[in-house]
């Protein structure tokens, strides 16, 4: 369906007819395949395994689709519930408020907190109605610049990593990539050290990267696999326990897979858990916001009946 990637295969079909490899093509087009998919495919022609590795590589692709949409899947109602109740808020504060304002004070009495806060507001906005648009706008733009600033980038995955439910399935999301390339790569007879680079590339959270190259540092300097995962202290101990097993019987592809299965469940309940907790959440604070909004407005009629 791509017009990028269909463009990008005549000229490699050509390129390869005219006696260049698969792997000497696809790596003039990294921002099409990836890094790691190059590495890969580098390493299935030297080990002479290229059926089995871009059968690996089709799995991991989808693999890595199936997480992404299962992340974005559990987050797609959340966020079009509070766009929704933005919308609904901004309508009752702007057309809705105003009107009672001549009402509120034929009362004669003094109006509560709630109602005035919302008076107040709802007559800012529809007077300088602008900076609505302008106010979102600059909140998506400076959200998006904090995201790619590397120093506030840095601040935002250390506390997402922090946030019960949330701080699990970005583990767990990066740590399945990871260790699904690093299987892959291995299998293809990649060193130990360039798979645990190819995989670290997989990673978006900016501190579980770092800490992870810090334990591929730890294994130039001659130390195992597992202890040099272990020091980086993002990596689960039941991982750690499998990959320590695959080391000493040598069977470290068959481990690693074992261990993919594991995180790829531990997501699964990630995910799950957060779908069940979102319902009562969101529950509490859209009821929350119409308690306020009723407060606001039947309070002064409550008031004007009391003797």
């Amino acid at each position: 369906d791509s017009s990028r990637i269909r463009a990008a295969a005549r000229v490699i079909k050509k390129q390869i007819l005219d006696g260049a490899t698969y792997a000497q093509t696809v790596a003039r087009y990294p921002n099409v395949f990836g890094t790691v998919y190059i590495g890969l495919t580098k390493a299935g022609e030297s080990s002479g395994e290229m059926e089995k590795t871009l059968g690996r590589l089709a799995e991991l692709l989808q693999k890595e689709a199936n997480i992404k949409g299962k992340v974005t899947g559990a987050l797609i109602y959340p966020v079009f519930v509070i766009l929704l109740a933005i919308v609904a808020l901004l309508i009752m504060l702007m057309f809705v408020f105003p009107t009672f304002k001549e009402m509120f004070d034929n009362l004669g009495k003094e109006l509560p907190i709630y109602t005035r806060i919302c008076i107040d507001l709802g007559i800012f906005l529809k007077a300088y109605w602008p900076v609505v648009p302008f106010t979102l706008f600059s909140l998506i733009f400076g959200s998006y610049y904090s995201y790619k600033y590397p120093v506030t980038r840095r601040l935002i995955d250390i506390t997402a990593l922090r946030i019960p439910i949330v701080g699990e399935l970005l583990t767990f999301a990066n740590l399945s990539n990871f260790f699904a390339v690093m299987q892959v790569a291995y299998d293809a007879g990649i060193p130990v050290i360039d798979c645990l680079y190819l995989a670290n590339m997989t990673i978006d959270n900016h501190v579980m990267k770092i800490s992870i190259e810090s334990s591929a540092k730890l294994i130039q300097q001659g130390q195992q696999l597992s202890y040099a995962l272990k020091k980086s202290g993002v990596i689960p101990q039941m991982m750690l326990f499998l990959i320590a097993i695959g080391e000493q019987s040598g069977r470290l592809g068959e481990m690693l897979t074992q261990g993919i299965e594991y995180i790829d469940k531990e997501l699964d309940k990630v995910i799950d858990a957060m779908t069940k907790m979102i319902e009562p959440i969101m529950l509490i604070v859209i009821g929350g916001m119409v308690m306020f909004l009723a407060l606001a407005l039947y309070l002064p009629l409550f008031q004007s009946y009391e003797v």
